[in-house]
């Protein structure tokens, strides 16, 4: 078994993912700058990409994380959560075919092992709050906003005027505030 750790730099820190033969295990963000770091398996790639306004880039990894069923189920469902939209704890509870379960379903999301790669960021309370985060509401606020901006950009329809207006303004600000420092 191979085993490696991604490391990327972007605005509020640095993030990085523990890989084994090409499946993230883990992953969580640190408030400082650590150096980047590649991996063999091309996660870190994915990741510069996704900081890079890619936002897409994140569901070509493939993940592998350890808990009980209802956590894989729950965790299962965040990656059907299309980027640059959210859901409600109760939404997802009734996708996880427990209706009555969402402060189960916000303690599988707490206890996700796979930071941001499993985007439990994209859950938030009924009635638009963000509801908590575990690496704080500055995080989940960043990356809310970092999607809608990447996924008008990068995914957007093409005649889509407002898009076409904005792309100067968008490109600019992905560059000046949003990008992740390759070291």
């Amino acid at each position: 078994m191979t085993t490696d750790t991604a490391v990327v730099r972007f605005a509020l820190g640095s993030f990085r993912a523990k890989v084994e033969d090409g499946v993230v295990r883990t992953a969580t963000f640190d408030p400082t700058q650590q150096p980047a770091h590649r991996d063999p398996f091309g996660v870190h790639d994915v990741l510069v990409a996704y900081f890079a306004g890619d936002v897409g880039a994140l569901d070509s990894l493939t993940v592998g994380a350890r808990g009980t069923a209802f956590q894989h189920a729950v965790w299962d469902q965040l990656r059907k959560i299309p980027v640059g939209t959210t859901i409600s704890y109760g939404e997802m509870a009734r996708r996880v075919g427990k209706p009555a379960a969402s402060r189960a379903v916000g303690m599988a999301n707490a206890t996700n092992p796979i930071a941001l790669i499993v985007p439990c960021h994209r859950v938030i309370r009924t009635g638009g709050a963000l509801g908590g985060y575990g690496f704080g509401l500055d995080y989940k606020r960043w990356l809310l906003e970092h999607e809608a901006l990447g996924r008008s950009l990068f995914h957007g329809h093409p005649r889509d005027d407002r898009r076409t207006e904005a792309v100067e303004d968008v490109v600019e600000a992905v560059t000046r505030d949003r990008q992740a420092v390759i070291a």
